[in-house]
């Protein structure tokens, strides 16, 4: 059996080690988001990840539009569906987000395991690689689409940011949002972002 490498130590020690030390010498560090950056620089170090997070070209099903080839071209619009999924919350988590051009045409189906985290953390994960994705695809404008009423509510700041673990992936978020000439938050039902949930849970799945 091959020595394990630096990136399944880090993945391993995100999900399994209590780090409890560690979290009690750093003030305002939780182990929630001690876990979520180690497996962020897992992520980084992995020779198999792009520069950006891991963009996976899912199977589409017969109701989905086809995905549209990559251009080189600026994107105007686009539309970017999150979701975020926990098993157990906090649990085995996983970010999912779908891309589209504004007549509903897929541009790319995302998603990324990010071991153990909470609900809420996994669907502002989930916004932030879709956010990325359409920015480096250069999109100029945004259009959100998520079912998680937190999420929407607290971008668009009808809600405050309580948690200490949500306030770092909050101000992420607002920061890459201010980065497009004009934004849209959209509160959709679940049956509506299906999508989106689907690589989330194939992120647990098949641990993307």
């Amino acid at each position: 059996m091959p020595p394990p490498s630096i990136v399944d130590i880090l993945r391993h020690i995100a999900r399994e080690e209590p780090l409890s030390s560690t979290v009690r010498t750093f003030r305002g560090l939780t182990r929630e988001r001690l876990g979520q950056l180690l497996d962020e620089a897992a992520t980084r170090l992995d020779p198999a990840s792009k520069a950006e997070d891991r963009a996976v070209a899912g199977s589409p099903s017969s109701a989905a539009p086809a995905e549209r080839p990559a251009s080189s071209e600026p994107l105007g619009r686009v539309r970017v569906y999150s979701d975020g999924a926990a098993r157990g919350n906090p649990g085995p988590a996983g970010a999912g987000a779908v891309v589209t051009d504004p007549d509903g045409q897929v541009l790319a189906r995302l998603g990324r395991f990010l071991g153990t985290q909470t609900n809420n953390t996994a669907e502002y994960q989930g916004l932030l690689l879709g956010l990325r994705h359409a920015k480096s695809m250069g999109a100029r404008e945004v259009d959100v689409y998520a079912d998680s009423e937190l999420l929407i509510r607290q971008l668009g700041g009808q809600y405050q940011v309580k948690s200490a673990t949500l306030k770092p992936l909050f101000d992420e978020a607002r920061k890459l949002l201010a980065t497009f000439a004009r934004v849209r938050l959209h509160h959709i039902p679940r049956a509506k972002n299906g999508e989106a949930d689907e690589m989330s849970n194939r992120a647990i799945d098949e641990r993307m």
